[in-house]
């Protein structure tokens, strides 16, 4: 089969040969997971770009609607009443010092808040986790250490964030999971 660019991808799709690899690898780049092992043929495919881009995506909005709202603030705000030939009235007028306070309070909540709901995202599919599930034991602190485990509602994966840092700051641990279905599939299957 001879493959150019203008192939319909429904054909491809069918194609289970190298060339429909081949093509498929032309088509979406150096992005897209090959089955084949050619020289050539990329294999690797970053997992995590959408939740990372969804986080770029969080964070520039943050900094759009930030930066209106100091461009919204400084044109509210009275013009000072210049005692000295100033050009900025930070830390010469109070009201506008104050003002100038609050927002970089709200600025650094808004971070904290994009940051804090995209650290309890799944990773493949962006949902919210949900069902927390407390494990561990507080009593046996070295043993067995408090833990909360969130999952995905499609069984994607599974974010375990310790509830005591003795250490330090700890990253959460997310455990993709391959295939929920086959892993409970496989485990009726034991039982019978």
């Amino acid at each position: 089969m001879n493959i150019s660019r203008a192939t319909p991808i429904s054909e491809v799709a069918e194609n289970h040969q190298v060339d429909g690899n081949r093509s498929l690898s032309l088509f979406f780049g150096k992005y897209v997971r090959i089955g084949t092992k050619e020289p050539g043929v990329p294999v690797r495919c970053p997992r995590y770009m959408k939740y990372w881009a969804y986080l770029a995506a969080k964070l520039a909005m943050a900094g759009v609607f930030l930066y209106g709202l100091r461009l919204s603030l400084a044109y509210l705000l009275p013009a000072p009443k210049p005692v000295f030939q100033i050009a900025e009235p930070f830390g010469h007028d109070l009201g506008y010092t104050f003002l100038m306070l609050l927002y970089s309070l709200v600025s650094v909540g808004v971070v904290w808040a994009v940051i804090h709901d995209q650290r309890y995202r799944c990773r493949t599919c962006l949902r919210r986790l949900r069902m927390p599930i407390l494990t561990g034991n507080w009593t046996h602190i070295l043993l067995g250490r408090p833990r909360t485990e969130y999952i995905c509602p499609f069984g994607h994966g599974t974010l375990t964030v310790d509830e005591v840092q003795i250490t330090g700051h700890l990253v959460p641990n997310w455990e993709p999971h391959d295939d929920m279905w086959k892993e409970l599939v496989a485990l009726e299957d034991s039982k019978k």
